[in-house]
């Protein structure tokens, strides 16, 4: 299968050239690089990168999605390669992890996306076993994905995604986040391949801003938590408004109350979750019958489990709400994620 190696690169040193050497002795790779808008100082990096493959150039640097995006482009229309390997320029991907991922993506079925991914053993730098660690952590909630390394940059997929991965929004280092999103909403496998950690010189050489892009990496996945959290507020401030108005001595009091601030609840987190969260754009009318069959179900659910607490264990309204909205949560989650916005091809 014709392969392609694609290396953003930004103010590369050495490594990149040892990496494209090796490239060249040890595979039959056609290789891209993508200069991100280095400095001048990296000019003559570029222009020995010129001997072992196409170097695409960026006037100013406008970030690693982006110039895996031009990569990408690039080589859909300029190239007859099958599949696409992208790799780091600051030596920390290995040939021979290289070729162990491109010979997994090649046994790979239709529309998989192979990732390389290091499992972060031996000296590995604190701020990137943290984070790591804790992108991870949410990703798996969010998605139910079991990615060890969401951050890898050694990632290969078939021409079957050039298109789809080219639509995916971020020219910074979410845009290796937001791909697996894509994947995780469009029934895309992700399958992993264990490789080695390398980090060179406590990766100091990093452009990664560990502040500013981890959170462009982890809003995409903070965003569904956001909206239930504000739907949330939305909904116990005004059960309690209404528990103060109407009373909630009574079961017929206490339903009242909940539902009205359910059906509240429900329209705000509806139109959150389509416009920001899942961004889906199909059948409006589909969509909204499929959520309010969601929201009854999650309402009956909501309120059983109200008058449970209340009536049964006595516990006072307000705590009860508590408990009853976090059970409800999951189960509203995991039915928004699979059943109501779901791609539908």
């Amino acid at each position: 299968m014709k392969t392609t190696v694609l290396i953003p690169a930004y103010e590369p040193d050495e490594n990149l050239i040892l990496l494209l050497r090796e490239l060249r002795e040890k595979t039959g790779f056609d290789i891209v690089i993508v200069n991100d808008g280095s400095s001048e100082a990296c000019a003559p990096v570029f222009e020995e990168a010129k001997g072992f493959g196409t170097v695409l150039s960026h006037e100013v640097n406008r970030g690693k999605g982006a110039a895996l995006r031009t990569g990408i482009a690039y080589i859909k229309d300029y190239s007859d390669a099958e599949l696409i390997i992208t790799a780091d320029s600051d030596g920390q991907h290995k040939t021979s992890d290289i070729v162990n991922v491109v010979a997994a993506a090649e046994a790979a079925a239709e529309r998989t996306l192979v990732l390389g991914e290091r499992h972060f053993t031996g000296d590995v730098p604190f701020r990137s076993k943290l984070g790591n660690g804790v992108t991870r952590v949410f990703f798996r909630l969010a998605t139910g994905l079991p990615v060890y390394d969401t951050q890898t940059g050694l990632r290969a997929f078939g021409r079957d995604l050039f298109e789809d991965f080219l639509k995916i929004q971020g020219d910074r280092y979410e845009y290796e986040m937001n791909m697996l999103l894509l994947c995780s909403r469009n029934d895309i496998a992700v399958k992993g391949v264990p490789i080695e950690t390398i980090y060179i010189n406590e990766n100091k050489a990093s452009h990664y801003r560990t502040f500013v892009d981890s959170f462009r990496i982890l809003r995409g996945i903070l965003a569904f938590s956001a909206a239930s959290v504000l739907s949330f507020l939305f909904d116990y401030l005004l059960f309690f408004l209404l528990t103060r108005l109407i009373g909630a001595a009574t079961a017929g009091q206490l339903t009242l109350c909940n539902v009205i601030a359910r059906i509240g609840s429900a329209t705000v987190n509806f139109s959150i979750n389509r416009s920001l969260v899942f961004r889906k754009r199909g059948n409006l009318f589909r969509q909204a019958l499929s959520y309010a069959l969601l929201a009854c179900g999650i309402l009956i659910g909501n309120t059983l489990l109200l008058m449970l607490f209340t009536q049964y264990f006595h516990l006072n309204e307000l705590v009860a709400k508590i408990i009853a909205e976090v059970i409800m949560f999951v189960i509203s989650w995991v039915v928004q994620r699979f059943v109501v916005f779901k791609n539908r091809g």
